[in-house]
């Protein structure tokens, strides 16, 4: 009979468990892990002025901070627009016997376009004209006989029943002669309709038909299409976070605008990129489009260069601020570190010396120091990246000028404003 092996035993033969080996060796791993990091911190080179001191002085460009008026821009990306287009379509049948323009001609208001045969429409305000002189003629002989109906009326050598019969054929016919006139006018108009003029000022586009060809007014295909250039109007759209600085703009005046190449041009980006044209912001639109956070303005032109085509894409800045003598500083002087923005300053001595800023408003120009630094202070700018606390520089001139890192322009400025208002940069 066969004996069944007991529980114990199982536990006897099972072999050890791997679980306390790994907890083990996880423990180690922390151990030397801590130990790593205390030696790290204990026997880590650290840094010493003096020794930077002693080092090679470090070549920089340096500028001097100083107080400016600086203009604040808000740009953004619009769609020009012609300030009226108006498609020409012609309200008479009839075939086209004259065209009078040029495809890209400069159109004035009044001027002749086109011609649609007008002798039918002639023929009819002949014939109106005709019924309505008949008409005047019956209604002539009709208030004679009136007058003579109610002489004998009042001698009683006829009745009052026939002077008003007359009095009555009488307003009939005066009922008739102002329809008569109605028909002369239907036909005028009608005889109008076969010149076509340009309502507006601008440039004609493409000539969808030619002479010859018999139009109607249910064609819906223009004859061609005018659009007013001179002025234009540019839509563009700005983040809804800059609707109180556009909003106050508004409410102190018309901001400028200016319009710049699109930056897919490649010449916008350009430092030295000339405005295309200068206007005035004209509509702020009454609501915020919700899915794109964006608030759609129009700004107005003079296009008289004709610069401005509608259809095409521009950069549109719009002034809508300027600071006064505030603390400005070259974009290249300020950098970015884990503790925020900074800068460094150069004592009389040729030493570097870091210090906290706070920024404001930032364009390709200047950047704007609300805190941390005063007006008259040397500071670096090229090269001070590579520059730490304590270390001693020697100042580069300048091929530009000393004031040339960063000038604060009065008029548009020629950059891509930098829309974050801590706008420094990380050393690199």
């Amino acid at each position: 009979m066969d004996v069944l092996p007991r529980a114990d035993d199982d536990r006897r033969l099972a072999p050890p468990r791997r679980g306390g080996w790994r907890r083990a060796g996880m423990a180690v791993l922390c151990l030397l892990l801590a130990a790593g990091i205390v030696w790290a911190i204990a026997f880590w080179p650290r840094h010493d002025p003096a020794a930077a001191r002693a080092a090679p002085p470090v070549p920089v460009v340096a500028a001097t901070s100083r107080r400016a008026d600086v203009p604040v821009w808000l740009d953004g990306l619009g769609t020009v627009q012609a300030s009226a287009s108006v498609s020409i379509h012609v309200m008479a049948d009839g075939p086209l016997v004259e065209v009078d323009f040029h495809e890209g001609q400069h159109v004035h208001r009044g001027e002749l376009l086109a011609r649609i045969d007008p002798r039918p429409y002639q023929a009819a305000l002949d014939q109106a004209t005709a019924k309505k002189a008949q008409d005047e003629a019956t209604l002539a002989n009709a208030r004679l006989d009136l007058a003579r109906y109610e002489k004998l009326a009042k001698n009683a050598y006829t009745s009052a029943q026939t002077a008003d019969t007359q009095r009555a054929t009488v307003a009939q016919l005066e009922a008739q002669l102002r329809q008569d006139q109605a028909q002369v006018d239907t036909a005028r108009t009608n005889l109008s309709y076969t010149t076509i003029t340009a309502p507006i000022d601008g440039r004609a586009g493409f000539r969808s038909v030619d002479v010859g060809n018999i139009v109607h007014p249910t064609d819906t295909t223009p004859l061609t299409v005018i659009s007013q250039m001179r002025p234009v109007d540019v839509v563009l759209t700005l983040p809804q976070q800059d609707l109180p600085a556009i909003s106050a703009a508004m409410a102190a005046g018309a901001p400028e605008a200016v319009a710049m190449r699109d930056a897919a041009d490649g010449d916008a980006a350009d430092g030295d990129a000339t405005p295309l044209d200068r206007g005035t912001l004209a509509v702020l639109d009454n609501s915020v489009d919700s899915a794109t956070g964006t608030i759609r303005l129009k700004a107005t032109f003079p296009n008289a260069r004709r610069a401005l085509w509608p259809g095409a894409f521009v950069t549109v800045r719009v002034h809508v601020a300027t600071l006064r003598q505030v603390v400005v500083v070259p974009p290249g002087a300020v950098l970015r570190g884990p503790a925020g923005a900074y800068v460094y300053v150069i004592d009389d001595a040729g030493i570097a010396h870091r210090r906290a800023v706070t920024t404001g408003h930032a364009d390709l120009h200047a950047i704007v120091i609300t805190a941390g630094l005063d007006a008259g202070q040397r500071i670096a700018v090229e090269g001070a990246a590579r520059l730490s606390d304590g270390a001693r520089v020697s100042v580069m001139p300048d091929a530009a000028g000393p004031d040339a890192a960063g000038p604060v322009p009065d008029g548009a400025p020629n950059g891509t404003p930098d829309r974050t208002p801590d706008g420094a940069r990380a050393p690199g």
